[in-house]
């Protein structure tokens, strides 16, 4: 059971990384980027590293997503490629 709640939680990471490369809006890319985080520090949990993934949820999905959005919004939210 453990096995497979670890491959889900892996497939879901690797669908959240290929669609945050995928938007072409900067917001959408940076809140998928975010759950890529959480997604991550819950694989991190599961395979017994709690204290890793708690940091990579504080920092990963809480600091870096807050940063990344205060970013967005001083600047355009489209990018021009």
């Amino acid at each position: 059971m453990r096995l497979v709640a670890e491959i889900l939680l892996l497939a879901f990471l690797v669908i959240a990384a290929a669609s945050s490369l995928a938007f072409r809006s900067l917001l959408a890319a940076a809140a998928t980027f975010t759950i890529y985080s959480f997604v991550l520090a819950l694989l991190f949990a599961s395979m017994g590293a709690v204290d890793v993934g708690f940091t990579e949820a504080v920092v990963g999905a809480g600091v870096v997503g807050i940063l990344l959005i205060a970013t967005l919004h001083q600047t355009s939210r489209k990018s021009r490629s």
